[in-house]
């Protein structure tokens, strides 16, 4: 049967041994207080959260007489969560939240996440839309629409595909005209909206791409609005419909507790809006909610690759097959192995870029930010591409069990593919990497960044020389599909470049992936060798296997990946299909 379990020890290495975000003055937490956040955490999240998982699961969401339903069991969660203040942890005190250092905010989120995904993405984007109100609105709007924000009754969305605008952002057809009274008036359609709208919460509040009247066509045109469901006052008293209708709620494969609506603006009635951030500025504003979003699919990644490894690591410890248990077979055991390495690295490389939030905000770090942009399309498409390989995996460890519903693992193959999709595809994600984070400043900060991973490589003591090996090899063959990506670029071969963006973002996440990993390795050396009671000898040591393992079994496809490039020199846009 599904259990619920967390490798809390792992995330206090991360936190405490690598990040020591206890050295975070500014929040006034020492190392009890956040391991006590983190207690209090699992322990809602182990009694409250998991249980919803798979009756959410089964009820799904359903479209009745115009309301959008959740199952019963998530408005008790919901409340719960709420009143409980998870959501305001990690938010400023000055609109009533709980200031913690980003790396802490994420391990909390990441084990709410793992019990129950499809009800994570509804406080996960009403946080990442009340962020873009409180960082672009001003002092009126923000005591318009946060504080019903923040305690509960109203959720957040973000509007922006549309039919036949999907990835293609700036084909939209929404459009915004102006209104004698300041405000806008909305009208269009939206699909594929996550918690576009549900009833246990009175309000949404859409953040919505729209074309004014003097927008040109593509993105640079596009403005952004905010549109709730039901009208808002300036006193911030709702005042009745504002005409955003769902027209249609998606049957999913998977996330069924999530709502994912059809939305009309406009349509019943006339929906009005209000311009946040300056006019044709929109798609700007709107990154700020959308890198939120890609960073919480890459934490969907993790966070289920994570409990995906725990069930099976369980399952294979009292399964017996041929007279011992499932975990001393060879086969078994290596696919526990990969699946644990890969998950703590996720996990490692997930914090370590929260953490650079904190740096960026102190000014402690200048490439900070230049850090997140390269991070954040790695973080989003290489942890959503190996949950679904884990989840695949997990099934595999359960056998036929795990083909059927009883052990609770084949909703993580239904419900993490989607990761790989929405808030960009992991094709663009991979485009957005080579393109804009690398090519666009010449390679400067990617320069830095991998500047900074070689430095901890260049620390590995003489027992990882096999592993160390590889690596040189990787970083070889890398700056060789680097420089003749440069090349295509000058040349104007951009198909070449976008033909082989998404295996280099491969080889390069795996690159940083086994970097915390060696991370981890040096500083679990470095106690074993104190004797910290801190951790267990049998964990610190599994800390060291890590980075082996990993560079033994995964290293040699991200150099075959780079070669590939390499050899791959025609344009196949030319090739018939």
């Amino acid at each position: 049967m599904a259990i619920y379990k967390v490798d809390t020890t792992d995330f206090h290495f991360n936190l405490f041994e690598l990040l020591k975000v206890q050295d975070l003055t500014e929040f006034g937490l020492d190392v009890g207080s956040i391991k006590d956040i983190l207690q209090e955490y699992e322990k809602f999240v182990r009694t409250v959260l998991f249980p919803t998982r798979e009756p959410s699961d089964i009820q799904g969401i359903q479209l009745k007489e115009g309301k959008v339903i959740a199952p019963a069991c998530l408005h008790e969660a919901k409340a719960q969560y709420y009143e409980n203040g998870w959501f305001a942890l990690g938010l400023p005190e000055d609109i009533g939240g709980t200031p913690v250092p980003e790396a802490v905010s994420l391990a909390c989120l990441s084990m709410g996440t793992s019990a129950n995904v499809g009800f994570a993405m509804y406080p996960g984007l009403s946080k990442a839309a009340l962020n873009v109100i409180r960082l672009k609105g001003s002092d009126e709007i923000k005591k318009r629409f946060i504080p019903g924000m923040m305690d509960g009754r109203w959720g957040g969305a973000m509007g922006l595909t549309e039919p036949g605008a999907g990835s293609d952002v700036g084909a939209l057809l929404t459009t915004a005209k102006p209104k004698d009274d300041g405000t806008w008036s909305i009208k269009g359609m939206k699909m594929f909206i996550s918690s576009g709208e549900v009833d246990f919460h009175e309000n949404t509040i859409h953040l919505v791409l729209a074309r004014t009247p003097n927008g040109g066509p593509g993105t640079k045109g596009i403005s952004l609005f905010i549109v709730p469901r039901n009208w808002v006052n300036e006193s911030g008293v709702m005042e009745g419909t504002n005409h955003v209708v769902c027209t249609k709620i998606e049957e999913k494969m998977g996330i069924h507790s999530s709502a994912t609506c059809e939305l009309s603006f406009g349509e019943k009635g006339e929906t009005r809006g209000i311009l946040i951030g300056d006019e044709f500025d929109g798609m700007a504003t709107m990154f700020i909610m959308m890198n939120e979003a890609r960073l919480l699919c890459g934490l969907q990644g993790e966070s289920q690759s994570s409990l995906a490894y725990e069930m099976s690591k369980n399952y294979a410890s009292q399964r017996v097959q041929f007279g011992v248990t499932l975990d001393q077979h060879p086969d078994v055991r290596k696919m526990l192995l990969k699946m644990r390495c890969v998950v703590r690295a996720m996990r490692s490389l997930q914090l370590y870029t929260g953490n650079l939030f904190n740096l960026a905000h102190n000014k402690t770090d200048p490439h900070a930010e230049a850090f997140i942009g390269i991070l954040t399309p790695i973080c989003k498409a290489h942890f959503t591409d190996q949950s679904f390989l884990i989840g695949s995996e997990a099934v595999q460890v359960h056998g036929g069990y795990g083909f059927c519903k009883e052990y609770g693992v084949e909703q993580f193959v239904r419900d993490s593919i989607i990761g790989r999709i929405y808030e960009g595809t992991n094709g663009i994600q991979s485009i957005d990497l080579v393109t804009r984070k690398i090519l666009k400043d010449g390679g400067k900060n990617f320069g830095v960044f991998l500047k900074i991973v070689f430095e901890t490589f260049q620390k590995l003591p003489s027992p990882y020389a096999s592993s160390l090996g590889v690596v040189k090899t990787l970083m070889t063959e890398l700056e060789k599909t680097t420089q003749l990506f440069f090349s295509w670029g000058s040349q104007k071969k951009m198909n070449l470049i976008l033909r082989h963006a998404t295996d280099y973002t491969t080889a390069v996440s795996m690159l940083f992936m086994s970097w915390r990993l060696a991370e981890g390795a040096l500083v679990a050396g470095d106690l074993l060798e104190k004797n910290s009671s801190s951790y267990t000898r049998e964990y610190l040591q599994s800390k060291q296997f890590d980075f082996t393992f990993y560079a033994q079994n995964y290293l040699p496809q991200s150099i075959a990946l780079l070669q590939t490039a390499q050899l791959g020199v025609e344009d196949i846009t030319q090739v018939v299909v």
